[in-house]
């Protein structure tokens, strides 16, 4: 079972950035369509962003459009999230997932087979 490891979360001011990785032991990523997903206290997980196996499409959710960027780089075996105009509302659990299938789009939960456990990210003041 691929094995995701999320990492970069942190405490941020509003307006503020991050960068967040995903990262996978044993397994080559390049194989897999990467998405990140975020579930804020009492809401439900909701997606973010996903690229393709190449990098070559890359989809986000429309409240992130235009402040976050998904990127890869598979010679390090690592799926990027850049975070930027970060607002409290973006506060949440941040998550990476993997599926060897093609999505057009960011796509479900329900459509992403390996989960890491999540990195938190808080925008505050």
């Amino acid at each position: 079972q691929l094995q995701l490891v999320e990492s970069g979360g942190g405490l941020v001011q509003p307006g503020g950035s991050l960068t967040l990785s995903c990262t996978a032991s044993r397994f080559d990523l390049d194989y897999y369509t990467i998405g990140w997903f975020r579930q804020a206290p009492g809401k439900e997980r909701e997606g973010v962003a996903s690229i393709s196996r190449t990098g070559e499409r890359t989809y986000y959710e429309d409240s992130v459009k235009d402040r976050f960027t998904i990127s890869r780089d598979n010679v390090k075996n690592i799926v990027y999230l850049r975070l930027s105009s970060l607002q409290p509302e973006d506060t949440a659990v941040y998550y990476c997932a993997a599926t060897l299938k093609g999505i057009g789009g960011v796509g479900g939960p329900i459509e992403y087979d390996d989960w890491g456990q999540g990195t938190q990210v808080t925008v505050s003041s």
